[in-house]
């Protein structure tokens, strides 16, 4: 069965979003079973949508990705631009979500100077969920984003405490699945601005930069939070945007970290309710008290 008659055929939740016919969540039937005791119990539980994307720049396509089918819009422009296929959101002259009865295509209509510098171009991403390196044959392709421009921002330990507690509230997939990714863009005071979900890691923050790129939000305006682990592509996809504050729940890996440093992006990582770890950029960081 395809995931398309899949998602048709399994109970349907999360229609909230108009990018595609599929759901973002389906209720899946389960069962409970306990290692001690008794007490088997029976029910149901949403699970996220993972459904193949194939994004085809002008009718050729280019990779296939397995994501949650919404704001696939945003996810055109967001991946399309940390990936260096566009420089500016301006590049793209439209997108469209087709159905497919293996998944869905994304079809990216590039402005003619773009797409054939697009075409010279030989890659394929193979569709791991969020997997940031399939199709890369060399080292030499390891992405590499210039270091953004001007002096980093400061910000303020009470900014990142209150975007913390405001994502736990704006994560509405993950509270219906506990199965999924997020990242967050927030004011430099902590008040988040949008949130973008997503089965996949480096997707939920592709959609995250489409978005602030179509909302016109300057780079230097605030902070990018993400829930899943930081690893070095999600560093790069920032510096890509022009984002200079990355904040993880988890810690970072020792290239991340390398990269952090390099680009000169402040790197906050194990954020939690009670305390956050200052890797990269503790002279940009103010404390509670404005020291």
């Amino acid at each position: 069965m395809t995931p398309v008659e899949d998602a048709k055929q399994e109970s349907a939740i999360g229609r909230d979003h108009e990018d595609s016919a599929l759901p973002t969540a389906l209720e899946a039937p389960i069962t409970v079973i306990p290692f001690e005791g008794t007490g088997v119990s029976c029910g149901t539980r949403a699970i996220p949508s993972e459904v193949p994307v194939n994004l085809v720049y002008g009718g050729i396509p280019f990779a296939v990705m397995m994501t949650t089918p919404s704001d696939l819009e945003d996810f055109a422009l967001g991946f399309s631009l940390t990936e260096g296929i566009i420089t500016h959101p301006q590049d793209i002259r439209g997108s469209r979500v087709e159905q497919d009865e293996r998944g869905l295509r994304l079809a990216i209509d590039l402005v003619p100077d773009r797409l054939h510098e697009h075409l010279a171009r030989k890659r394929a991403l193979s569709g791991r969920t969020g997997c940031g390196l399939c199709g890369i044959d060399d080292l030499k392709s390891l992405p590499q984003a210039r270091a953004p421009e001007g002096d980093a921002p400061v910000v303020a330990v009470s900014a990142i405490h209150s975007a913390l507690l405001g994502l736990d509230r704006r994560q509405d997939l993950n509270e219906r699945t506990r199965a999924v990714h997020a990242a967050a863009w927030a004011d430099r005071d902590g008040t988040i601005r949008f949130v973008r979900e997503d089965v996949g890691r480096h997707n939920a923050l592709d959609k995250l930069i489409g978005a602030a790129c179509r909302a016109g939000t300057p780079p230097d305006s605030g902070f990018v939070v993400v829930t899943s682990r930081c690893s070095f592509e999600l560093v790069e996809k920032v510096a890509a945007f022009g984002a200079r504050t990355l904040v993880s729940i988890s810690a970072p890996t020792s290239l991340a970290l390398e990269r952090a440093r390099h680009l000169d992006i402040t790197l906050i990582g194990i954020a939690r309710r009670d305390t956050m770890t200052v890797f990269h950029g503790i002279e940009r960081i103010i404390r509670m008290d404005g020291a």
